[in-house]
């Protein structure tokens, strides 16, 4: 109910007011300030201030009457049912004036939850007990190791490394110079387990070192070409990106010139000549994608400022007008022609033979351009090396009777019937043909391709004597070499101890010879990595030390007996123990000399 100016405050709202409130007026009577009092502004002052203290107090009071548990009524009535005066009435003393009541626990103030005034239950249990072992055994400074941050190189390759079994930072803290040299360096040609291992390392999807990674990612390529595969190096360059520096579109371009594909090559050329290595390429490119004109302007530019050689010029002369020169003595053959050079000598009709010429070369012969002649002399090249598939020379060699005998035509026949008694499963048909064609390929250097293709067959018919020892050394060649390992010929300690290395437990008791002594010890219990391998190892330049234990091993083949001994080791600390199975027996069983 609202009060007017002057009138008293009710009892029943005096009695919520705290004595502080109560005690505003000057004179003590705490309803004399609300009488108004005419021109003053103390009263005004006064009256304004008791009804903001007033409209908080008879807020407040339903708050307190719930707090006590009990329903607020009139005075008047409390008294006559209790008979008992009340707080705030005329007849109240000092002390039942007082609104805050204990409760029933006790004196502690009142709250308006209640599960706040709910005392914390004891648990019972000790005091705070350390438990946990020290985690230091003194209060010096740990050593810390700081690495600068740099961006990482995005991982290049064409197989994962879920299929190599290698890690992408395989490359992790070695210079990239080094690795450049070693690349270059390590030799191959005379164990095919080597040659399958370096074109895993060269394929395998794998980041470069943060400083140097254009310096690894030439030498690859450049490898990969010195191997004899130019498809694989120009797919690599192509993943890498083949525009990005000029070195790589050269040596692109260079790989598509051989598979046949500079078509590809040639637009983007014309479309960034800036890429261009020379002028000799831009004139090619620009008659290739038949813009003559052009190509004709530029020889001539060429020809006026003298930016290239007169044997250079005299080639794109003809090549650019070969009606002129029809009946003209052919040129002389450069010695040293680059993938450039030898296309258009191809393309003027004055072909040269890729014998002579380095492995990627022969890559060119397997086109259909070529004769058949040609393309098995490339094919057996490139297999010696480890850069084409077995059965796409086993294709060539059964594409149809050879055309004179000798050299690679005797090869071919003798390829030729032994395949045709293994159709029959004639034991013996095979035991006949089979001294042949190991014989055709031993001359070829192919042994290892052989046994590729014919391993499992061989397997599965029954040959004896002579026949049955050469199927079986054949079987250690191919990848199944631990399943032949338990069918090794009885009564030889050799082929016991080839066995043995199969499986990987020599048996140094029937080691012959100081290599087979060599070899055991390697695969004998407690062998390991030679010191600066394990250094290497332990500073995680896994790559590197892979490297350096192929340059060992081909010491080893060489005569360095303790090289050798040191190489297994490491393939097989560092899990390549199929690698080091196979480069043991491929040492003992191809006859390299």
């Amino acid at each position: 109910m609202p009060i007017e100016p002057g009138q008293p405050v009710p009892t029943q709202a005096r009695a919520a007011l705290p004595a502080s409130s109560l005690s505003c007026p000057p004179d003590g009577d705490p309803a004399s300030h609300l009488t108004p009092r005419s021109g003053g502004f103390r009263a005004r002052f006064c009256t304004g201030v008791s009804l903001c203290v007033l409209a908080s107090a008879l807020m407040a009071a339903p708050t307190l009457a719930r707090a006590e548990t009990a329903t607020v009524a009139p005075a008047e009535n409390r008294e006559q049912k209790t008979g008992q005066p009340q707080p705030g009435s005329p007849q109240a003393s000092p002390q039942q004036s007082n609104p805050a009541k204990p409760n029933a626990r006790g004196s502690n103030p009142l709250s308006a939850i209640d599960w706040l005034a709910t005392p914390a239950p004891d648990p019972g249990l000790p005091g705070t007990v350390l438990l946990e072992p020290p985690v230091t055994g003194s209060a010096s400074l740990p050593e810390v190791t700081v690495t600068p941050l740099t961006s990482l190189t995005p991982p290049i390759g064409l197989v994962s490394p879920a299929s190599t079994g290698l890690p992408v930072d395989l490359w992790r803290g070695s210079d990239a110079q080094v690795l450049a040299r070693l690349l270059h360096a390590i030799p191959v040609e005379r164990s095919p387990a080597m040659q399958s291992l370096m074109f895993t390392l060269l394929l395998s999807e794998t980041r470069a070192p943060a400083e140097g990674a254009e310096t690894l990612l030439l030498a690859r390529l450049d490898r990969l070409m010195d191997l004899g595969a130019p498809d694989p190096a120009q797919a690599l360059a192509e993943q890498a990106g083949p525009t990005k520096t000029k070195a790589r579109f050269r040596r692109w371009l260079n790989a598509t010139l051989l598979t046949g594909d500079e078509q590809i090559a040639c637009s983007t050329l014309q479309r960034q000549p800036h890429l261009a290595p020379d002028y000799a390429a831009r004139i090619f490119c620009a008659a290739r994608l038949g813009d003559w004109q052009t190509a004709a302007l530029l020889w001539e530019a060429a020809q006026a400022l003298e930016l290239l050689s007169k044997a250079q010029l005299d080639l794109l002369d003809r090549f650019l007008n070969p009606d002129f020169y029809e009946d003209a003595a052919p040129l002389p053959a450069p010695k040293h022609p680059d993938p450039l050079t030898f296309r258009l000598f191809e393309a003027i009709g004055e072909r040269r033979p890729t014998a002579t010429l380095p492995r990627a070369f022969a890559a060119a012969d397997l086109r259909d351009i070529a004769g058949w002649k040609a393309q098995l002399e490339a094919a057996e090249r490139l297999t010696r090396i480890g850069a084409l598939n077995p059965n796409h020379l086993l294709g060539l060699y059964s594409e149809r009777s050879p055309a004179a005998s000798g050299g690679v035509w005797d090869r071919v026949a003798a390829l030729q019937r032994f395949e045709t008694a293994l159709q029959t499963g004639s034991s013996e048909a095979v035991a006949k043909t089979l001294p042949t064609a190991w014989r055709a390929m031993q001359t070829a250097r192919i042994e290892t391709a052989f046994a590729d293709l014919f391993a499992d067959q061989l397997a599965r018919i029954p040959l004896e004597g002579d026949a049955a020892e050469l199927a079986w050394r054949a079987r250690l060649l191919a990848p199944t070499y631990e399943t032949a390992s338990h069918e090794a010929p009885s009564g030889s300690d050799q082929a016991a101890f080839w066995a043995s290395i199969a499986q990987g437990v020599p048996d140094m008791a029937r080691a012959r010879t100081g290599r087979d002594q060599a070899i055991a010890a390697a695969f004998a219990d407690g062998s390991e990595p030679p010191a600066e391998l394990q250094a290497l190892l332990k500073d995680g330049q896994l790559g590197e030390a892979i490297l350096r234990a192929m340059i060992l091993f081909g010491r080893g083949a060489d005569g360095n007996l303790g090289d050798l001994t040191d190489a297994l080791a490491m393939f097989r600390a560092v899990g390549l123990e199929d690698t080091a199975r196979r480069a043991a027996l491929q040492l003992m069983l191809l006859e390299r000399h």
